[in-house]
């Protein structure tokens, strides 16, 4: 394959290969490695995990990815599926010349040494498209897992979502039982163009050593829509991540909900902007954030009204369940132009104490009372997603353990 092409995109990670996240903590990439190639099967324990985040590899219902590490071990669409592309990143690149123009268009290569690092140690990834005005109706799955331990894997997605089409994807991105330590750098660029729709759902479940950086953006064009996802459930060392959706056409929208329980000394850094650049665009973010243990969360979000009829609305709840724990809201409006109107809401606190008494007076535990309401107050709703998918992610939710081993919650 000739990547002669890249060359430049090379040439400018290699100028910012130092050049420090405006967010979160900064991290040595040299500690992690390269993995040699893996086995060809998806093995049972594997399989296993992978259901954890909702990718289910033994059933292939429109089209299902996996990457262990570097190496792909699934990508393959149902056979009667139509309207739909799944492939490699790499091997979509070199059998289409004009997916070029998308490559770093939506995310910028020198952002940062994280999207520097993932040029240069670029593994694999996925390309999915809709074509257009179809509607896929059966949600891609897509599940980048990691199994070799102090590995660094590097994924580039791009993703398509043609004219008057509909898509919808969900991804797992979760760790072997074998890895204690890693590094995830995930480039996600999405396309929406006219009055298509792209319902992307991310579920995180990682390791205590895990640091996480994903680096994505979306370019909305007119009519079009893009709703995000993204649920997280599970310890993890550090997360940073600031996904961004430019509304680039009239009456474009995007919407955001993002969902976390972060326990014992997790630090994640999570948030996302969204741009009204035209006129009639729409945008939406909303946080529902558990803390517990000593974990430490920052909440950020931006929303920039850059044109008239513009509407936006940021929508922040914490609760506390620890006093060593942290959440920071930190909401940002930006009005550019006289005929935008944005708006947010922030509320951090803890359990309501006659909730519990209700709950306890009618014999129940005063942890199993405690798990209710944090289970009730996470309760996904998310915007677009299949009934039967939310009722999955409801499913993961009931498992979630607030407590230690030794019966008492972390605090």
């Amino acid at each position: 394959m000739d990547n002669s092409w890249r060359e430049k995109f090379r040439t400018k990670a290699m100028g910012a290969i130092t050049k420090r996240a405006t967010f979160g903590n900064d991290i040595d990439l040299s500690d992690f490695v390269d993995p040699g190639s893996m086995p060809g099967t998806i093995a049972d324990d594997v399989k296993k995990k992978s259901l954890e985040v909702g990718v289910d590899v033994s059933q292939i219902k429109s089209g299902t990815y996996f990457q262990l590490d570097h190496s792909v071990l699934l990508s393959q669409l149902a056979s009667k599926i139509k309207g739909l592309e799944l492939m490699p990143t790499d091997v979509a690149l070199d059998k289409y010349e004009w997916l070029r123009d998308y490559y770093w268009k939506a995310v910028s290569v020198e952002q940062d040494k994280y999207t520097a690092m993932a040029e240069l140690k670029q593994t694999k990834g996925y390309f999915i498209r809709s074509a257009p005005f179809e509607k896929i109706e059966q949600p891609v799955q897509a599940c980048l897992y990691i199994e070799t331990d102090g590995v660094l894997q590097a994924p580039h997605n791009l993703i398509i979502a043609e004219e008057g089409s509909v898509l919808n994807i969900i991804t797992g991105c979760t760790i072997g039982n074998r890895a204690k330590k890693a590094a995830h750098l995930g480039i996600s660029e999405f396309y929406v163009k006219k009055n298509a729709t792209l319902i992307f759902t991310m579920i995180h479940s990682w390791a205590d050593e895990t640091y996480i950086r994903p680096r994505t953006a979306a370019i909305v064009e007119e009519g079009g829509t893009f709703i995000s996802n993204y649920i997280l459930i599970k310890p993890v060392r550090d997360i940073q991540s600031y996904p961004t959706a430019y509304l680039t056409g009239r009456k474009a929208k995007a919407k955001f909900s993002t969902i976390m329980y972060v326990s014992k000394d997790s630090i994640v850094d999570q948030g996302n902007r969204i741009y009204l650049m035209e006129e009639g665009t729409s945008g939406e973010s909303s946080f529902k954030v558990v803390a517990t243990g000593s974990a430490k969360v920052w909440s950020r979000g931006q929303m920039f009204g850059q044109a008239k009829d513009t509407k936006g609305h940021l929508e922040c709840r914490g609760l506390m369940l620890c006093p060593t724990a942290t959440i920071t809201a930190i909401p940002e409006l930006i009005a550019e132009h006289s005929e935008t109107e944005l708006s947010h809401e922030a509320a951090i606190g803890k359990l309501k104490e006659e909730e519990l008494y209700y709950l306890m007076a009618r014999g129940i535990a005063p942890d199993q009372a405690v798990g209710v309401l944090v289970k009730g107050f996470l309760d996904p709703g998310l915007p677009g997603l299949p009934e039967n998918l939310q009722a999955e992610i409801r499913d993961r939710l009931s498992l979630l353990d607030i407590s230690s081993g030794s019966g008492k919650r972390e605090c």
